[in-house]
């Protein structure tokens, strides 16, 4: 993607922000949400996101939208790539 522009993170951000249903999805797809912003951030393309974890982009795209869940091992790959570190937790349902 030789001389592909990438929008920076807080201007695709503010755009996306103005869609009613934006947070209620990202905070449904919270890792693949989080998986975008750190790539957008670093400048990355998902093709040079998954080059640096072994993988397609087809398989970052699944990520990101939420199509697809993946192990702890392969999103530990991607927090190293990005310079990030995973958090988990259980959280007592209250249902």
């Amino acid at each position: 993607m030789e001389g592909c522009i990438l929008p920076k993170f807080e201007d695709w951000e503010a755009e996306k922000i103005k869609a009613p249903d934006f947070l209620a999805a990202a905070e449904e797809l919270e890792p693949g949400y989080q998986v975008t912003r750190l790539r957008m951030v670093k400048g990355l393309t998902q093709v040079q996101l998954a080059e640096m974890v072994g993988t397609r982009q087809p398989c970052i795209a699944r990520l990101e939208n939420g199509t697809s869940s993946h192990s702890l091992s392969f999103l530990t790959k991607i927090a190293e790539a990005l310079g990030a570190k995973i958090e988990f937790k259980l959280i007592p349902d209250t249902k």
